[in-house]
């Protein structure tokens, strides 16, 4: 994947970080009437400023042919599985402990989806612009 990092950007890990906060929230909206369920929730503007590396310090090495070229530098994108999720503090208090607030997850949910769009949009124009450039129409 490190090959095509140059050519979708931060899109690739923007769409890692985005497909997992959908599963996150699925599984708090999934487990609002279970007792004691504390809702998780990803700080997606934190996970994705983790993946990006200062401009000059590539992750793979790239061949210039003159000290004035820049240096491509490859994202990174996150393995999100061992990640340690905040809870979300619960604006309400409810008997059971359960955090989860149905409306306030979908809410989330549907703004992620809608970022998750936005995304698969970018990267699917990216993919565009190299099929023409490559097929020259």
């Amino acid at each position: 994947m490190a090959a095509l990092d140059p050519i979708f950007g931060i899109h690739a890990a923007a769409l890692s970080v985005q497909s997992k906060r959908l599963q996150v929230l699925a599984a708090n909206i999934a487990n609002a009437d279970t007792p004691n369920y504390q809702a998780r929730e990803i700080d997606f503007a934190k996970v994705l400023s983790s993946t990006q590396k200062p401009i000059g310090t590539p992750s793979v090495q790239t061949l210039t042919t003159d000290s004035r070229h820049i240096p491509i530098a490859a994202q990174t994108i996150p393995n999100l599985d061992g990640l340690n999720l905040p809870y979300r503090v619960a604006q309400q208090p409810s008997v059971d402990k359960n955090t989860v607030d149905v409306q306030v997850e979908q809410s989330k949910f549907a703004d992620a989806a809608l970022h998750y769009q936005a995304a698969l949009g970018f990267a699917n124009g990216s993919i565009r612009g190299l099929t023409t450039a490559i097929t020259g129409q």
